[in-house]
């Protein structure tokens, strides 16, 4: 059934399926209903902000560290320590909430597991939810999941999970099944205030607290509202200041300018950054579109961590860590072991190396999206490591990155292929049909896709389309050829094509239109119930 309306104006416009009632009580209700009040005015105002910064780098103004902040940059502070259960992050799980992956990653080996309700999670209303539920039923040790295959799953001791940091929504995405005085409410105050409000004292009752990562920040001022949220939460609720911990994703173009700024405006809070890959070479095409092919970039699986703007963003990510104290995690490791060996092989490979240059390069940890590559990584960290929980000794004054080398976009080797043209095509379409569906990781091609891949996948077809880049055949890039190749890449689909249709038509949405969606999953949340 839908509720209409509970006490102190908040609205519930979503199915109340089987113990929903136990997430949504009246307590919690009300420390939503206080957090929209108290702080959303703030976040749509950060959310003009961006719309303003963008018009300023269309009309010619260039991102540089910004000159009001840099007392800060210059000054001598440090984050605060890390907090049980964070101390050594060496590899670290990334994954939805569903019932079977929270307890496949608490038990992975990993030492961190991302509970993700952000781009490896569709923001369904029984997503959204039952997210919650599985959540504090693995604190309370209840949780467990049968297959339909009749397989079972259940908790190993708790001296052997993983730490949970919960990751909410980006600030632009709304909750649309969750009104306060009439105001959808902010995806991202949901899923803290419901994780914060439900389970912040059952981590400190298990030794640990109540963790976050934060995703999709563009500035110190969005940091400075998360600390805001974090300081009144914990006033509210009785929990020691200090006692929630963030780390940040750096996977915008203009966060990697104010990275310090960010660990300072969180530095009681702060626990570190993440170098989020792929949507930071999404970040790029975006705020740069008009500017042509100075910012133009090659097939995706070209633009490694070693091309100069990308060497230069996990450079600055690590010594500014480490300057600060505060961990640096890598990028994602998206490989999904296969049945085929040569495939595995290659692949792991290229993993090792990957996470290999990583720890060689002063990372704290790094990431992995499969229980099967856990040892991988931890075993790359712990050649460097050894018996050491992480090298926040390890300051990297040797690096000095300045903007232009953040901006050397133009200097990426590389080339645009009908073949990547068409992998784009059609990782993004296949990933949209799941996510329409409710589900967020979706493996494709040996790879576990996200939204953020998604959104490099279409954002390239856009660019390229936008400025008649010719293919390696020759051929030049439009909107009739993108068109036949979706129609193309569709046919090679299980199924009919047919039964892609929304997926087709939310890519072509975002992917050849003339404006520019900030978001696929914005447009896309909508076409969902």
């Amino acid at each position: 059934m839908t509720e209409d309306v509970q006490q102190g104006g908040v609205e519930i416009a979503g199915a109340m399926r089987d113990r929903f009632d136990e997430v949504l009580t009246p307590e919690a209700l009300e420390f939503l209903a206080d957090l929209h009040r108290r702080f959303d005015a703030r976040r749509q105002e950060l959310l003009r902000a961006r719309a303003e910064r963008y018009e300023q780098l269309v009309s010619g103004r260039q991102l540089e560290f910004l000159p009001e902040t840099k007392q800060i940059r210059e000054s001598d502070w440090q984050v605060a320590e890390p907090a049980p259960g964070l101390v050594d992050r060496r590899v670290e799980i990334t994954g939805p909430t569903d019932r079977k992956m929270t307890i496949n990653a608490l038990n992975s080996g990993a030492k961190v597991w991302l509970a993700d309700f952000e781009d490896a999670s569709t923001p369904t209303w029984d997503n959204a939810i039952q997210g919650q539920l599985n959540l504090r039923d693995a604190l309370d040790g209840t949780i467990d999941f049968t297959s339909e295959e009749g397989k079972s799953y259940a908790l190993r001791s708790a001296e052997e999970l993983a730490t949970i940091v919960v990751r909410p929504r980006g600030w632009h995405l709304p909750e649309k099944h969750l009104l306060v005085d009439g105001e959808r409410m902010s995806g991202s105050l949901v899923d803290f205030g419901l994780y914060f409000f439900h389970c912040a004292q059952r981590q400190l009752d298990a030794g640990k607290g109540p963790y976050f990562y934060l995703p999709k920040m563009e500035s110190h001022l969005e940091a400075r509202l998360w600390n805001d949220v974090f300081v009144h939460a914990q006033d509210r609720l009785g929990i020691p200041q200090g006692t929630i911990r963030a780390t940040c994703l750096i996977e915008t173009y203009p966060a990697a300018f104010e990275m310090e700024e960010i660990l300072y405006e969180l530095r009681d809070h702060s626990s570190g950054l993440n170098a989020g890959r792929w949507d930071y070479i999404f970040s790029v095409i975006k705020k740069f579109r008009t500017r042509g092919r100075d910012f133009l970039l090659p097939d995706r699986n070209q633009v490694t961590m070693t091309v100069p703007f990308m060497r230069a963003y996990t450079e600055l990510l690590v010594s500014t860590c480490h300057k600060r104290g505060a961990h640096a995690i890598g990028g994602m490791a998206a490989f999904i072991p296969s049945r085929d060996p040569e495939v595995n092989e290659a692949a792991f490979q290229k993993v090792t190396d990957d996470k290999t240059r990583e720890a060689a390069d002063g990372f704290d940890g790094s990431w992995v999206a499969h229980p099967g590559m856990v040892e991988l990584c931890k075993e790359a960290f712990t050649k460097v490591l050894g018996d050491r929980p992480n090298q926040l000794d390890r300051k990297r004054d040797d690096v000095h990155v300045d903007a232009e080398q953040l901006l050397s976009v133009s200097a990426t080797p590389g080339t645009v292929t009908e073949a990547g043209l068409r992998n784009n095509i059609s990782v993004g379409i296949q990933y949209l049909h799941s996510w329409l569906q409710g589900t967020g990781a979706v493996a494709i091609f040996n790879l576990m896709e996200d939204a953020a891949t998604a959104e490099i996948s279409r954002s390239q077809v856009w660019q390229w389309l936008h400025n008649d880049v010719e293919l390696d055949t020759g051929e030049k890039v439009t909107r009739e050829l993108v068109e036949r190749l979706v129609e193309e890449e569709l046919a090679k689909l299980p199924g009919e094509p047919g039964d892609y249709e929304a997926a087709r038509a939310t890519f072509l949405e975002v992917a050849v239109a003339d404006d520019f969606a900030d978001f696929l999953t914005l447009p896309a949340y909508e076409r969902m119930d």
